[in-house]
């Protein structure tokens, strides 16, 4: 699967589960060995636990593999690794204590995870050309 494909996935099963403050940051620049870490926030440790939760059945269920799995028994900041792409769901006041953002810091990842709908010739120019 490529990693636009791996990524999408990822943040779909994100919003699925209503998680809040998703950010992605390439590091493919980075001496590591993944190209994006995902970084978002659960409300409870039952939401974060259900957020890695649909991470991980998204990504198998498109065909990805998930490499390993970190923190499910506390359910305050879950890891799921998925090769090229690293997931860190994390409860608010863990993610403000570790600050993650500022350790893979840089330049975040701009998705849009639905594509808008086209709209005709006449409804984007707004109005219709009158008569001279």
């Amino acid at each position: 699967m490529d990693l636009r494909k791996k990524q999408r996935v990822v943040l779909e099963a994100l919003e699925d589960i209503k998680g809040r403050d998703i950010v992605v940051f390439n590091t493919a620049r980075m001496p590591s060995m993944f190209e994006r870490v995902v970084i978002a926030s659960g409300d409870s440790t039952r939401q974060v636990k259900a957020l890695a939760d649909r991470v991980q059945e998204k990504a198998r269920e498109s065909g990805a593999r998930v490499y390993g799995v970190e923190g499910e028994a506390s359910g305050e900041w879950v890891l799921v690794d998925l090769g090229d792409v690293v997931v860190h769901i994390m409860h608010p006041t863990v993610r403000d204590f570790y600050n993650l953002e500022e350790v893979w810091g840089g330049k975040t990842v701009r998705f849009q995870l639905k594509k808008p709908k086209r709209r005709g010739k006449a409804a984007r120019s707004g109005r219709k050309r009158q008569a001279a």
